[in-house]
């Protein structure tokens, strides 16, 4: 197998006295559909932030592209090909739907693109989510399945090597979920490689093609769905027996 495109080593992140993440180490591969799963406050989303630059670790390393991350802003992480989704999404209310996508094409491709190319490219995206019909609409009157469509199509119009998802099903019925992973597997055929987070176990486990599990800042699984399911230390950590 190839060199991974995530290779992350011994990382740890401390807040005072309390250790989020404990020597946390993993390799995600070039094209892998990815699932980080774990009880509430077992060190996610600070291995996500440690990832996308919102925190710097205190010990290990993080690797992207072949690239140590370390000390990197997390806009020059992004530059690099690192996108990622919050759990509550954000829009610029002030701008319509379309203006949002915008600007994260805008960045990532600098100078020498024009309006109408960016506008082509954000368009895309959109129709590819379902929301054409919503370009010029302000984001208030979006439902809950179009903020988090959008907060989705905000993160790939960045054009990310890497997208990280986090939470993006959260709220969302039965049918809704299957919609926003039949998009992200869609956007995994192309190429995209992607890390999922996600408390839906149905639908992180039917997503991913290798799971890995954490508890009290801990790696205590990783494998296949089938796998993780069926695991001792994962039922532990989410059903205390």
């Amino acid at each position: 197998m190839s060199d991974p495109l995530l290779k992350i080593e011994s990382v740890t992140k401390k807040f005072g006295g309390f250790t989020a993440l404990s020597n946390v180490s993993l390799k995600v591969h070039t094209g892998e559909r990815f699932g980080l799963i774990g009880p509430n406050g077992s060190g996610k989303t600070t291995l996500i932030n440690c990832i996308s630059g919102t925190l710097q670790n205190d010990g290990g390393e993080i690797f992207f592209d072949g690239h140590d991350l370390n000390g990197m802003k997390p806009h020059q992480r992004t530059a690099a090909g690192i996108a990622r989704t919050f759990q509550i999404p954000r829009p610029f209310h002030s701008m319509t739907v379309l203006d949002n996508l915008k600007i994260p094409i805008e960045y990532v491709s600098g100078i020498g693109i024009g309006q109408s190319e960016i506008a082509e490219q954000a368009m895309s995206i959109l129709e590819t989510m379902g929301m054409a019909e919503k370009a010029n609409q302000e984001t208030l009157g979006l439902t809950q399945i179009e903020l988090r469509k959008l907060e989705l199509a905000r993160a790939i119009a960045a054009k990310p090597k890497l997208l990280i998802s986090d939470e993006a099903m959260a709220g969302l019925t039965g049918n809704e979920v299957d919609e926003v992973l039949e998009i992200l597997i869609g956007f995994n055929e192309q190429g995209m490689t992607i890390i999922m987070i996600e408390h839906i176990m149905r639908a992180v486990m039917h997503f991913s093609q290798r799971v890995i599990c954490l508890d009290a800042g801990e790696l205590i699984a990783e494998g296949k769905p089938d796998e993780i399911v069926k695991d001792k230390g994962v039922e532990r950590a989410y059903l205390g027996v």
